[in-house]
């Protein structure tokens, strides 16, 4: 076998963000795959328990340090044949609290990583989000529709704005330089290892619920979303990494199970019922000024058009909302303390 043909099946990945909890999930599933894993990831928003089960492996290796680091970027880099950019600013929470860091994070971020892929020709993966869409009204959420964002005194238009700049910069490189990228446009990805310290609500509910806290619920609770369980993303993210007809084309990766927020908070307080001392969480209702600044301002819907994906690579997602829930819930349950983190 040539050098070349053990490559293409037994390539090198290099995961931006790596222990975080999609990027330790896709670790996990490529390692399975036989692949060899790279993760660079400064542990700001990841965390070493996400792949401490990997670190011993002799086909892992995990570099503590930020994508700014061009040396330590660029040695990593040099090795990999596909790299997968998940380094990136997440949350609402962390993104109206920290626009600097966020926009930075995020632009300057995403040009190194291109930057460095292009020296090497390594293929890019870059993870976006169904941010991206800002105000748009066309339901479902194709990838070629206009885009719609809300004024710059909003800081968290800043967050959608800086990963169209990160689509932008990508399409570039490949158009202008020939860099082979694809762009995944993730919707709410949730699952196992994933934490409500950000405001990512399904961990944060289920945290209040397994506490007999209230589940607070912000703004009015019609606002509805469409979640993804992170085997499904992952799945996706390795299908655009291997297919050369994704190279040079945006997707949409996410679920078409569409649920309110307030529904979904009782169904969590259904599914985990009393808890000590005959506690059973209600709901409280939060304004969007006082849960996160002044003049807040949601996305009503995050529906995708999906048919893009499942036209390329025959992809669509095989966990149910009832799945992701218990997975949840069950994640939660067996760590030994229940801590909102």
């Amino acid at each position: 076998m040539s050098l070349n043909d053990y490559k293409q099946r037994n390539p090198t990945y290099l995961i931006t963000g790596g222990a975080g909890f999609i990027g330790s999930h896709l670790a996990e599933a490529l390692l399975a795959k036989g692949c060899r894993v790279l993760v660079i990831d400064n542990l700001s928003t990841g965390s070493l328990e996400n792949i401490r089960h990997l670190l011993d492996r002799p086909d892992f290796h995990f570099a503590y340090s930020d994508i700014a680091n061009e040396m330590v970027l660029d040695r990593l880099a040099s090795e990999a044949d596909v790299i997968v950019h998940l380094a990136a600013a997440v949350g609402v929470k962390l993104v109206v609290e920290n626009p600097v860091h966020t926009i930075q994070t995020n632009i300057m971020g995403t040009e190194k990583v291109l930057e460095t892929a292009h020296r090497y020709q390594a293929k890019v993966v870059i993870a976006s989000t169904s941010e991206v869409y800002g105000k748009g009204h066309s339901i479902p959420f194709r990838e070629d529709d206009d885009v719609v964002l809300g004024p710059t005194s909003r800081n968290r238009w800043g967050y959608a704005a800086s990963k169209m700049v990160d689509e932008f910069l990508a399409l570039a490189y490949y158009h202008e330089k020939g860099l082979p990228v694809a762009i995944a446009r993730l919707f709410n990805t949730v699952g196992p290892r994933q934490t409500g310290r950000y405001g990512m609500v399904i961990p944060r509910f289920v945290q209040q619920a397994l506490r007999g806290e209230p589940l607070t619920v912000y703004g009015d609770g019609q606002q509805s979303r469409c979640f993804l369980h992170v085997e499904d993303a992952v799945r996706a993210l390795i299908g655009l990494a291997e297919s050369p007809e994704a190279i040079g084309e945006v997707f949409n990766v996410g679920s078409q199970q569409e649920i309110s927020i307030l529904d979904l908070a009782q169904q969590i307080i259904d599914r985990v019922g009393t808890q000590g001392d005959d506690r059973r969480s209600e709901i409280e209702v939060i304004p969007y000024g006082q849960a996160y600044a002044p003049g807040f301002e949601d996305m009503q819907r995050r529906f995708p058009d999906i048919s893009k994906i499942e036209q390329y690579l025959g992809w669509k997602p095989t966990r149910s909302l009832d799945e992701i829930l218990e997975d949840a819930i069950e994640s939660f349950q067996t760590q030994n303390t229940v801590v909102i983190a």
